[in-house]
């Protein structure tokens, strides 16, 4: 199951780093169409924030068509998001970026240095290779969270 990891000083809304997270976790294969979300009371006593806050993620989740609320069962993941997680390039490319960051780890990177540095890049591809649209304009940018999911049983 999911565990949610709240930052306060990110600047992000709660709610949207735990959308943020189920999104993430569905990336990543961690959460697949059909598994449970923690309870709204299990995500209060892992994080100390208010109820509504995740039944208002929740609800995002559901109106993006990525979960569904089950009266008296709880919410349910119903929609996938991203390629497929446990392919051999996907596990090559997260292999490659553990050396990555392992190396600049060592190098005397904090976290923040190196998800500036991992933002930079991807923004600057990301301009690189997004199609034009019709006026000729290109968009892309890069989006960061700081907050991690893990499941249990992993740590970040």
């Amino acid at each position: 199951m999911i565990e949610y990891r709240i930052d306060r000083r990110s600047g992000v809304a709660t709610y949207l780093q735990i959308v943020q997270q189920t999104k993430q976790a569905l990336r990543l294969g961690l959460l697949e169409p059909g598994d449970r979300l923690p309870t709204a009371r299990e995500v209060v006593e892992a994080t100390a924030i208010n109820p509504n806050t995740v039944l208002k993620a929740y609800r995002e989740l559901e109106r993006e068509g990525l979960a569904e609320g089950r009266r008296g069962l709880g919410t349910f993941v119903r929609g996938t998001l991203g390629g497929a997680a446990d392919s051999p390039l996907r596990a090559e490319l997260r292999a490659e970026l553990t050396t990555w960051v392992e190396r600049a780890r060592a190098g005397g990177l904090e976290r923040d240095d190196l998800s500036a540095l991992f933002d930079s890049v991807l923004a600057e591809l990301a301009d690189r290779f997004t199609e034009p649209t019709g006026t000729g304009a290109t968009t892309g940018a890069a989006t960061s969270s700081t907050t991690s999911t893990t499941t249990k049983g992993e740590h970040s």
